[in-house]
């Protein structure tokens, strides 16, 4: 799954670290979530997107491919 947390955070000016504070993880989970090594539960999606005032939808770009049942759905 593909974020924009890296874009958002480096427009507001924010280190890993102190977005990693203000939502409650690590630097380390901040890092995972932007190279993609990690997918947030939906508890944390929601403090992020709360966090830059955004939807989950905004920050977090899903990708229908990556979805369950997707190859069912395609013909």
């Amino acid at each position: 799954m593909k974020t924009r947390i890296q874009e958002l955070r480096k427009e507001r000016k924010l280190s890993q670290e102190e977005l990693a504070t203000a939502v409650g993880v690590t630097r380390q989970t901040i890092t995972s979530l932007e190279t993609g090594k990690y997918t947030a539960s939906l508890v944390l999606a929601a403090k992020i997107a709360r966090y830059f005032d955004l939807t989950i939808e905004e920050v977090f770009l899903i990708d229908t491919d990556d979805m369950p049942g997707a190859e069912a759905g395609r013909k």
